[in-house]
């Protein structure tokens, strides 16, 4: 039984901190001061926090205190790591909203609840308090001054404003800093607003990246004076490969993708300049891949900075992340939260002694320099369970991406594309990709044979140099070079029924061709 004197002192110390914390969110300018003096040996006033936080959790929340009862926990004090994992199937599909709040009381007035997409097999509901909500919206607009500097910030929100909690958090944050106009993912409304207000505004489209590569095509079939504008994007939902981003950046003055999720809270970490040289190093950079990521790693992750004052973050020896929300204002805490997604963590003083080239560690000097934030980097590889598995090889949908987008002349009839394993007529299983034309495009047999071909070509070019256990297989077994491609117009077959406002859905599994 922890005594009365030793509750208080905890509860003491983290009110004191996460004051602390509310300080340097109370302007952007103070946010963006702290995120360039960030230090390394801060991580462990970080990690006592987190701690904090669960044993809070472990005072004050009903569900979670069973949770730990179930699983014999014992107090220790300032060992994060005693705490057991928690995530949405053991956790919070196990106990009812207001069990996982504080003091198993819902806060009704000003709380707002966010539905998650779905995109795991069932929509889930989140609840956020008004104390909650300010601290996300500070801490994204916070991010959105530093990585797009402007003085007449133009934000057009184009995600979905349903039900979801990044379209309406993210014209609630963008307000603070910018005029914002709620568009939702409405191209017509996207370049109507363009045309009224004029190229006199620097402007930032928040989408998801697909939706993203939408507009472009179609400003593009409409001649859209681009060389007028200023006109960046802000990306978040879903990964974006640097196929796609080459691919935005033809037009976009610059595109960055924030990192989220509905269970924890949106921008929990950010690209900045540093990052996105990384991950591009990453590319082609063997050694610095092997010396950040290990000596087997194919893939090649998202790259994030985070601030672990606010998110702490921890991977398992399985490298999935855990998630700690450093706050006093969540209602319902989420303690070594586990959403799936597999990735590791390493300081900005450990990713700069990886670059063993002076010359190569002088220009990532030179782009920390640009955003200047000294906050440590997340490489996040995504769900574990993104996959098709292929002749020995797994396929992840970034990898189809890059295929079809890097170096593609006709990338632009595609909207989007998914993936399956079809089972053929001999019983033989072949990764077949599906691609949804844009909605004004029209091909003949010839022009649809001229795609085919393009995409096919692509995707088997990128799996072979990005995938060791795909070439192996192509090298042992030619018929490994069986990837199909099936193009589909808009709205038709596998497409069929999905809105425009919802994330692409990737995978089809147990869907016949």
């Amino acid at each position: 039984m922890i005594s009365t004197f030793r509750q208080w002192a905890l509860r003491l110390g983290s009110y004191a901190l996460s004051g602390i914390y509310r300080l340097y969110r109370t302007h952007p300018a103070v946010w963006r001061f702290m995120a360039r003096h960030y230090r390394p040996r801060m991580a462990r006033f970080a990690r006592l926090n987190a701690w904090m936080t669960c044993q809070f959790a472990a005072l004050d929340v009903p569900a979670y205190a069973d949770f730990l009862r179930r699983r014999d926990w014992e107090f220790r004090w300032f060992d994060l790591g005693s705490y057991p994992p928690t995530d949405k199937d053991g956790y919070v599909r196990a106990y009812p909203e207001h069990e996982r709040c504080r003091n198993g009381r819902l806060e009704i007035a000003g709380s707002v609840v966010d539905e998650s997409s779905g995109s795991s097999g069932q929509p889930f509901n989140w609840v956020r308090s008004r104390a909650e909500l300010r601290a996300v919206h500070r801490n994204l607009a916070a991010y959105a001054t530093m990585i797009f500097p402007a003085q007449r910030r133009f934000v057009i929100n184009a995600y979905s404003m349903g039900a979801w909690a990044t379209g309406t958090n993210t014209g609630i944050a963008m307000s603070r800093i910018a005029m914002v106009k709620n568009t939702g993912p409405d191209i017509r409304k996207i370049i109507d607003t363009l045309r009224h207000f004029g190229p006199d505004f620097e402007y930032v489209v928040t989408a998801y990246p697909p939706f993203l590569k939408r507009l472009l095509d179609e400003l593009d079939a409409e001649r859209f004076p681009w060389d007028a504008y200023r006109i960046s994007g802000l990306v978040g939902g879903e990964g974006m490969t640097e196929a796609l981003r080459d691919y935005l950046e033809r037009r976009f003055r610059k595109v960055r993708s924030g990192y989220g999720a509905s269970d924890l809270t949106i921008g929990m970490a950010g690209e900045t300049e540093l990052s996105v040289w990384v991950r591009r190093r990453l590319r082609t950079d063997a050694e610095l891949r092997t010396r950040l990521l290990g000596p087997d790693e194919q893939r090649l992750p998202m790259v994030f900075q985070y601030n672990p004052l606010e998110t702490y973050l921890e991977t398992t020896d399985g490298n999935e992340i855990l998630c700690t929300i450093n706050s006093t204002a969540v209602v319902n805490p989420k303690v070594r939260y586990n959403i799936g997604d597999e990735g590791r963590l390493a300081t900005l003083p450990e990713v700069l002694a990886a670059i063993g080239d002076p010359g190569v560690r002088a220009e990532a000097e030179a782009a920390m320099r640009v955003d200047g934030m000294r906050l440590p980097l997340l490489f996040l590889f995504g769900r574990k369970d993104s996959t098709i598995s292929y002749m020995g090889a797994n396929i992840y949908p970034q990898d189809i991406e890059y295929g079809l987008y890097d170096g593609n002349p006709y990338a632009h009839l595609i909207e989007g594309f998914c993936l399956e394993l079809v089972e053929d007529e001999r019983l033989e299983s072949r990764p077949t990709i599906h691609l949804q034309l844009r909605s004004p495009v029209r091909l003949d047999a010839a022009q649809q044979a001229l795609l085919t071909d393009s995409c096919q070509a692509g995707v088997l070019a990128h799996l072979t140099r990005a995938s060791r256990d795909f070439a192996e297989s192509l090298a042992e077994d030619p018929s490994a070079a069986d990837v199909r491609v099936v193009v589909h117009d808009h709205g038709t077959g596998p497409f069929a029924g999905a809105g425009p406002k919802l994330k692409n859905v990737y995978l089809i599994k147990g869907q016949p061709a």
